[in-house]
Formats: structure tokens, C-alpha cells, sequence
């Protein structure tokens, strides 16, 4: 069997966001679109109910900076749990060092 180097085929996927169906294509698992596609609809909802009168151009903006600045703090996290990490990894690599050095003493 030969192996190609063209991209797997997307597939269809149907969704609706604020009341509007979309047909979107995903070379990936279909079933993780159509989860971020309701993450948005329901956010999109819920912005829409606290500002009736907004058209949904601006319910899509404030989405969008909702889910930025939500990214940005994941993030933050993130990085920080990096350096946490790294910071645990030169503790135990001297630990393990010093293990070493006490061993060979003996």
C-alpha cells in the first residue's frame, strides 16, 4: 500500500451557531467540531440573552474576546506550570546526582 502525501479529505459537518446553520469541513474527528461549535453557540446565546438588542456581529465579537482572553489566562497557566515542572526536574536530577555520588562513596 502506498503512502500519499496529500492531506486527508475533510469531511462535512453540520452545525448550528445563533439560530444559523453552517456546513464546516474538518479533516479531523467530526464529533470535536461539533463540540466547538456548541461551546460557541452556547456562548454565543448566552451573550445574545444579556444584550438583546446586539446584532451578531458584535455577540460574535464579544465571543471572540471572551475565548481569547479565556486562552490567554490557560495560557498563563500553562506556562507557569512549565516552569514549576522544570524547576522540580533540576531538583530531582541533583537529588538523583547526589544519590549517585553517595553510592559510589561506598
Amino acid at each position: 500500500m502506498e503512502s500519499s502525501n496529500q492531506p486527508p479529505e475533510k469531511q462535512p459537518v453540520r452545525v448550528t451557531i445563533l439560530s444559523r446553520p453552517y456546513v464546516l469541513r474538518t479533516a479531523g474527528d467530526p464529533r470535536e467540531l461539533e463540540q466547538a461549535a456548541a461551546s460557541v453557540d452556547e456562548l454565543m446565546l448566552t451573550i445574545a440573552a444579556r444584550f438583546p438588542n446586539t446584532d451578531s456581529t458584535h455577540i460574535a465579537v464579544l465571543a471572540c474576546l471572551h475565548m481569547a482572553d479565556k486562552l490567554r489566562s490557560l495560557e498563563r497557566e500553562l506556562s507557569d506550570l512549565k516552569e514549576r515542572v522544570d524547576r522540580k526536574s533540576e531538583e530531582f536530577a541533583g537529588m538523583l546526582e547526589q544519590l549517585i555520588e553517595a553510592a559510589g562513596d561506598h
